[in-house]
C-alpha cells in the first residue's frame, strides 16, 4: 500500500497498515537500500490507484515522479487501473479530459467516476466508484492479462434485466432474468474504453463503475429508453428479457379471488418487438446484438429456435442461452452459442458472465472492423 502525503492527512499510516494487513510505504527515503521507488513498480502484478485525483491523473499522464506513488506508476510494467474521484467541474475540465485520453491511449484503465453525492452538498459525476466495482474491474484486468481499450471512443448501449407488466397495484407478469449478464456486458465494455449506457429493468445490482444507468420497469419503458440511447450508439446489445405480452388493461385495485373458485381471465396484448425495431432503425455502421433464451420442444432444439429468431430479427449477432430447467438465471457463470449473421456458430464454454461478455465484445469489435 502506497498512500500519498495528502492521503495520510485523512488516515494515518498505522491505520492503513492495520486495515489492510499489509506494510505501508509512504516515502522514498525509508529502506533506501531496497530502492522502493523502483522495486514496488517492478514487482507489482497490478497497480490500482483509488481514489485517483485530478492531480494524480495529470502527473501520471505527464510522467512526473515526485513521490513514491508516482514513481511506482512510472516504473510499473504491469496493468494499471485508476479510479478517479473529484468534483464534476474538475473531471469535465479539458485538461483532465486530455489527460484521461492520454492515459487510455497508453493502455491504462481509467474508470469513469460514479454519479452521486460529492464533498459537501454537491452532487454530480466525480464520485469514487463503488469499492466492489473497482475490485471487479481489477479482477477483470488480471484475468485478461492486461488492458484492451479496443472500444475506446465508441458509444454502446446495453439492456439488462427482466421487464414487469402490471396486472394490478400488487401483481405483475415478469420473468426470472436477474440482469447479471447485461451488467457484466456494461462493466466489461467500460473497462475496454467505451462510453456505456445501461438500460436496466428491475435489477437490484449496483451500478457498474463509469456506466450511465437508466432504470425502467415495463417493456414500453425499456423500448423508449433503448431506442433513444441507440440513436447515437455504435453498438447496441439487447441482453434484457422484455415481456412478449402485457395485460390489455391494468386493474386499478387488487384483483380479488372469486368465491366460486374460478380464475379471473386476463386478456393479453403483444408488446413491441424491440430488437426487430432496433435492426430496422439502425444507423450505418451500427452493430446490433440480440439474445435468445430458448428451450427445446417438439418443433426443435434451442439452436433450431435461435437460428429462426436470427433470421426473423436480422441482427448482426445472436447470443443463444439454453435455459432448460431454469439454467443461467441468477447464476454467476454462463455458457452460450454465438450465432453470426452468416450462419457460423461459436460455442462459448461455461465460464463467468464476464468472460462471455468479453467474447461478445470481441465479436462486436471484429464486426466494427469490417464496416
Amino acid at each position: 500500500m502506497v498512500p500519498t502525503a495528502a492521503a495520510l492527512r485523512f488516515v494515518g499510516a498505522p491505520t492503513w497498515a492495520a486495515l489492510s494487513g499489509k506494510p505501508v510505504a509512504d516515502d522514498v527515503w525509508t529502506d533506501v537500500h531496497e530502492v522502493p521507488h523502483v522495486r514496488l513498480g517492478q514487482q507489482a502484478d497490478l497497480v490500482v490507484v483509488a481514489p485517483a485525483t485530478a492531480d494524480l491523473l495529470a502527473k501520471a499522464a505527464h510522467g512526473q515522479a515526485d513521490d513514491l506513488l508516482t514513481s511506482t506508476l512510472l516504473t510499473a510494467r504491469c496493468p494499471v487501473v485508476l479510479a478517479p474521484a473529484m468534483h464534476t467541474e474538475m473531471w469535465e475540465h479539458p485538461a483532465t479530459r486530455a489527460n484521461v485520453v492520454t492515459l487510455r491511449e497508453r493502455g491504462t484503465v481509467v474508470l469513469e467516476p460514479a454519479e452521486g453525492r460529492l464533498t459537501g452538498a454537491d452532487t454530480g459525476k466525480g464520485r469514487l466508484p463503488d469499492p466492489e466495482e473497482i475490485y471487479l474491474a481489477a479482477v477483470d484486468v488480471l484475468a485478461r492479462g492486461g488492458a484492451t481499450q479496443d472500444l475506446s471512443g465508441l458509444q454502446v448501449v446495453v439492456s439488462a434485466g427482466g421487464t414487469r407488466e402490471p396486472l394490478d397495484p400488487v401483481r405483475y407478469l415478469g420473468n426470472r432474468s436477474s440482469g447479471r449478464q447485461g451488467f457484466a456486458l456494461a462493466r466489461t465494455a467500460a473497462a475496454r474504453g467505451a462510453a456505456v449506457t445501461l438500460v436496466a429493468a428491475n435489477s437490484s445490482l449496483a451500478d457498474p463503475a463509469g456506466v450511465t444507468v437508466v432504470r425502467v420497469e415495463t417493456t414500453a419503458e425499456l423500448h423508449e429508453q433503448v431506442r433513444a440511447a441507440a440513436l447515437a450508439a455504435d453498438a447496441v446489445v439487447m441482453a434484457a428479457a422484455p415481456a412478449d405480452f402485457r395485460p390489455a388493461e391494468t386493474a386499478t385495485a387488487k384483483i380479488k379471488k372469486r368465491t366460486d373458485g374460478t380464475a379471473a381471465p386476463v386478456e393479453l396484448v403483444q408488446n413491441p418487438d424491440i430488437l426487430a425495431g432496433l435492426v430496422a432503425e439502425r444507423r450505418p455502421g451500427q452493430v446490433v446484438v440480440g439474445f435468445a433464451a430458448e428451450t427445446g420442444d417438439t418443433a426443435g432444439d434451442p439452436l433450431h429456435h435461435a437460428r429462426a429468431k436470427l433470421a426473423r430479427k436480422g441482427c448482426d449477432l445472436l447470443v443463444l442461452n439454453d435455459v432448460s430447467g431454469g439454467a443461467v438465471f441468477g447464476a454467476d457463470d454462463n455458457e452460450a452459442v454465438l450465432l453470426r449473421a452468416d450462419g457460423e456458430t461459436v460455442p462459448v464454454p461455461r465460464a463467468t458472465k464476464a468472460v462471455l461478455a468479453h467474447r461478445i465484445w470481441d465479436e462486436v469489435s471484429a464486426l466494427r472492423g469490417t464496416r
